[in-house]
């Protein structure tokens, strides 16, 4: 069965470009005007991934993806103008789980997609349950609490405390952790990469200057502290 992408731009000659290009790669395409017609398309198709312009009239792309959120994890790929490191953080906080920045090649766009589907699909993982101190992580929920409080993350965050967790005390390698995230469907940008340890970190609570749980170790990578102090 053919893969239901929602476009959701306010330009109609992009709309036909994706349009055109996602049915000639068999896909089935959904398209929306604006944030609100797409909730309504969201509501009544269930898409398997959402293609998201941010600047768009009525409900532009954040506003829709803080309502879609409160409803849905279908993934969404931020297409957007913005390159702008608070502007990305933005989106991410929101629950976004990638971005292309126009212009972009379409070939580009579909390996993007591509790898934004196969990491929505069942996870192959072989441990389940990790704790380290007082962060405990539940692959089979997709699940992470710190003193059996429940921590919210989006699906790359909780990627990423996953591989920083399975090798506690270690340092992994920034390069290693991007090819361990490109290997699972993920982009493997360093940059994206910053954005997401700063946002877990903020989430698990902790210290930036003397952190307890996710160090950095400068021009190497980052170790998850054995046990917090």
């Amino acid at each position: 069965m053919a893969r239901k992408i929602l476009v959701v731009d306010d330009t109609r000659n992009v709309q036909v470009l994706l349009s055109d290009f996602l049915l000639s790669q068999d896909f089935e395409v959904l398209t929306a005007y604006d944030g609100r017609e797409a909730l309504e398309v969201v509501r009544e198709s269930n898409p398997d991934l959402i293609l998201l312009d941010i600047m768009m009239p009525n409900m532009d792309g954040y506003q829709f993806i803080s309502h879609l959120r409160r409803e849905s994890s279908i993934p969404v790929i931020m297409i957007t103008a913005k390159q702008q490191e608070a502007d990305l953080i933005h989106g991410f906080d929101l629950g976004a789980d990638d971005y292309i920045t126009k212009p972009f090649r379409l070939r580009e766009l579909l390996v993007r997609m591509r790898a934004v589907l196969r990491r929505a699909g069942p996870s192959e993982t072989n441990e389940p349950r990790l704790m380290v101190g007082d962060i405990s992580l539940d692959n089979s929920k997709h699940e992470v609490k710190k003193q059996d409080q429940a921590i919210e993350l989006t699906p790359l965050e909780f990627q990423i405390l996953e591989m920083l967790m399975q090798s506690p005390g270690q340092v992994v390698r920034r390069a290693d952790l991007c090819m361990r995230l490109m290997e699972k469907g993920y982009s493997g940008s360093e940059a994206t990469l910053k954005i997401h340890i700063r946002n877990l970190r903020l989430k698990l609570e902790d210290d930036l200057s003397q952190p307890h749980y996710i160090e950095t170790v400068f021009g190497v990578g980052y170790r998850f502290m054995e046990a917090a102090e």
